[in-house]
């Protein structure tokens, strides 16, 4: 899910649906207007999923998507290729992709709380809660 937003409202750490792909940005330079043109916004956005940098220029006025983050938290019940994590309201059982992050990795066991984000359909744990 995401909702729109006017491109010249965000902010850098703000989030950006750029090409179907949620993203964090990391750059943001906005020109004043000139004679006979509208301000324009360049931004350079990192994906969060897949890491991947992407760019976007528009005219400040258009609007984007801006993605809908649901943070939640679970209980780790298995890991194998990917991890499944029941939620801790729902008590739905969620295969959520085993992390990047080496220390997200070593903290993840069978029991662990996680914190994870649910965005556009995709699960990602950003996480592990200390006991």
């Amino acid at each position: 899910m995401s909702k729109p937003a006017e491109l010249g409202s965000l902010k850098v750490g703000h989030n950006i649906v750029i090409d179907g792909e949620p993203c964090r940005i990391v750059e943001l330079e906005k020109s004043k207007p000139g004679k006979h043109g509208a301000a324009k916004v360049r931004l350079v956005a990192i994906g969060i999923f897949d890491g991947v940098k992407r760019t976007m220029v528009g005219p400040a006025d258009s609007r984007v998507e801006v993605p809908i983050i649901e943070k939640r938290s679970g209980q780790v019940v298995s890991i194998g290729d990917m991890v499944s994590v029941m939620d801790n309201e729902t008590y739905e059982i969620l295969e959520v992709p085993m992390p990047k992050d080496e220390k997200l990795i070593e903290r993840l066991e069978p029991g662990a709380t996680v914190e994870y984000w649910k965005i556009m359909g995709r699960s990602m744990i950003v996480h592990v809660k200390g006991e």
